[in-house]
């Protein structure tokens, strides 16, 4: 996994580059098939955003998340993304397994 990081009126430090890389371990857990992931961290008056566009096989994510706290608004982030990229591997599973998720396969 390929990991851009950039700021946008907002300088990144070593702690904010280990933060948000040791969150991404998350997704990789999940889904082993991320090949880049570009996030751009963004201050404006009260509120600092951050963004993210993964790179899958065959499919691109993006995301976005804000806060008042950067470090809250990375932890959104990557929890909307972990949703998001479930929910992609459960669609291709399903595709695959004829139309039913291997979660509801499961419960039969």
């Amino acid at each position: 996994m390929n990991l851009h990081l950039s700021g946008h009126h907002l300088e990144i430090t070593p702690a904010i580059r280990g933060y948000v890389s040791s969150k991404l371990e998350r997704i990789t857990h999940h889904f082993d098939h991320v090949i880049d992931v570009n996030i751009i961290l963004s201050v404006e008056r009260l509120e600092r955003r951050v963004e993210a566009s993964v790179h899958l096989r065959g499919k691109d994510i993006f995301c976005e998340s804000a806060a008042a706290d950067l470090y809250a608004a990375i932890d959104g982030l990557v929890d909307k993304l972990d949703r998001t990229i479930v929910k992609h591997k459960e669609k291709s599973l399903a595709h695959r397994h004829g139309g039913a998720a291997l979660k509801h396969l499961a419960d039969r």
